[in-house]
């Protein structure tokens, strides 16, 4: 009995009529000529509502559904969840589902309305968009029923508790790593660079044919054999490229709802797997108080899925980031010269110039690409027009800070650094630029 009292609830249409119901009951301690009618309307609205019970309650089964999810989620990307319903009953059904969603959306009004027709089944897809690693727990399902006659609806719970982890964005892993390998890149904003000089390691001399690039001819080799020589280049393959992500509390500003921090990791992501691709090194690490989370920039078939189980747990640790302590490791741990794409934020000069020699010492090293984010939401601050004394103060404020991140880049290209400054949502694409421009003009 308890179960069943628990599983049927009133529906707005019931309470309405009751409503009108008790109004006439009112009415008729007035006038005693509608006591009569008032009770026929009573007793035919219980009858109604007995009627309707038993309609949604003489199946068993009534409905079946389940929820169909992903093996895991893409962080800040949208992620489809497909939802199935069978209607056992023998008449329409209006349905009401609502779907216990993980705590992290904060959201408990989710529902999805639908009507089935007999034996009819239905699939049902919404998209969800994560923004925090980590694990993500659906609840049950719970699906209400109700029939034409809509005064009651029979509540059906579905066990359908799973947790889905939510990883850094594989879905633009799979993207780019289509598009930068066709003829669209401009299609996205990808650019397709010039190669410039000859940034090529040599493989060997062979015999010229007609074809050959006679600025390769070696000319000792030719006197040798007597016979025209050249020397035969191939790309240069297999250079380490790190992903450097600082992990302090510079990176846990967010910007649509996602931190710097996960905009450089899927960043670092879908980098990873370009650089495989082209035949480099891939690797990547992080810094805060000191340099953790490394993964050694190699060249193997499970590099991915280490680097993707890496970054899964990368959190900020909310310190300063100590930039010496990272010189110091990369000094002592990477003896190759190798490419750094480093994700760090300066919002002023200050703070740049307590790090700049440390930056300015790795570049010396290595090839050095620091990767500054734009405060997105200052622009659209300043785009709106100032109302007030107030406004016009704010927006001059604005406008200072800005100016000083153009400052920022300026002072670190008088030093020969590399800079990227980028808006957060178009940081992938930039990076991927920066790296093919590296590769094309043999910067590294």
């Amino acid at each position: 009995m308890k179960p069943f009292l628990k599983s049927i609830y009133l529906q707005k249409r019931f309470f309405i009529a009751f409503f009108g119901i008790a109004v006439l009951f009112v009415f008729a301690y007035f006038f005693e000529n509608i006591f009569g009618i008032t009770k026929i309307f009573f007793g035919i609205l219980m009858a109604l509502l007995a009627f309707d019970v038993l309609l949604l309650y003489r199946n068993e089964i009534g409905i079946q559904a389940n929820r169909i999810l992903p093996e895991k989620l893409s962080n800040g990307d949208d992620n489809t969840i497909e939802l199935t319903a069978t209607n056992r009953f023998q008449f329409p059904v209006s349905l009401k589902i609502i779907d216990e969603l993980p705590v992290q959306w904060q959201q408990r009004d989710f529902t999805i309305h639908s009507v089935l027709k007999p034996s009819e089944a239905k699939k049902f897809t919404y998209t969800v968009r994560p923004t925090e690693r980590g694990e993500y727990h659906f609840g049950n399902l719970n699906i209400f029923s109700s029939s034409l006659l809509g005064l009651v609806a029979r509540r059906q719970q579905f066990s359908a508790e799973a947790m889905v982890p939510n990883y850094p964005s594989f879905l633009q892993l799979k993207k780019y790593d289509f598009i930068a390998f066709t003829n669209k890149l401009r299609l996205f904003g990808l650019k397709k660079i010039r190669r410039i000089g000859h940034t090529m390691e040599f493989e060997q001399i062979k015999e010229y044919i007609p074809g050959d690039d006679v600025r390769n001819i070696n000319w000792k080799a030719t006197a040798k054999r007597n016979e025209v020589m050249v020397n035969q280049f191939q790309d240069e393959k297999s250079q380490p490229v790190y992903s450097v992500i600082d992990k302090g509390r510079v990176m846990k500003m967010p910007f649509h709802q996602l931190s710097l921090l996960d905009y450089a990791i899927n960043a670092t992501l879908v980098i990873s797997n370009i650089v495989l691709k082209k035949h480099d090194k891939a690797g990547m690490f992080t810094f805060s108080r000191k340099v953790e989370d490394r993964v050694v920039a190699k060249r193997r078939k499970a590099q991915m899925h280490l680097i993707l189980e890496t970054l899964y747990n990368v959190e900020t640790d909310f310190s300063e980031s100590d930039f010496s302590r990272l010189y110091i490791d990369i000094k002592r741990q990477i003896k190759q010269r190798s490419l750094f794409l480093l994700y760090t934020n300066f919002e002023t000069m200050d703070a740049l110039h307590r790090q700049l020699a440390y930056l300015q010492a790795i570049n010396k090293i290595h090839l050095l690409v620091v990767i500054l984010f734009e405060n997105t939401e200052l622009q659209t601050f300043l785009s709106k027009p100032a109302k007030d004394t107030h406004g016009i103060f704010e927006k001059t404020i604005a406008e200072k800070f800005v100016f000083e991140k153009k400052l920022i880049v300026n002072e670190l290209h008088k030093y020969g650094i590399q800079t990227i400054l980028t808006a957060p949502e178009n940081l992938t694409v930039n990076t991927i630029n920066k790296y093919l421009e590296i590769k094309a003009r043999g910067l590294l």
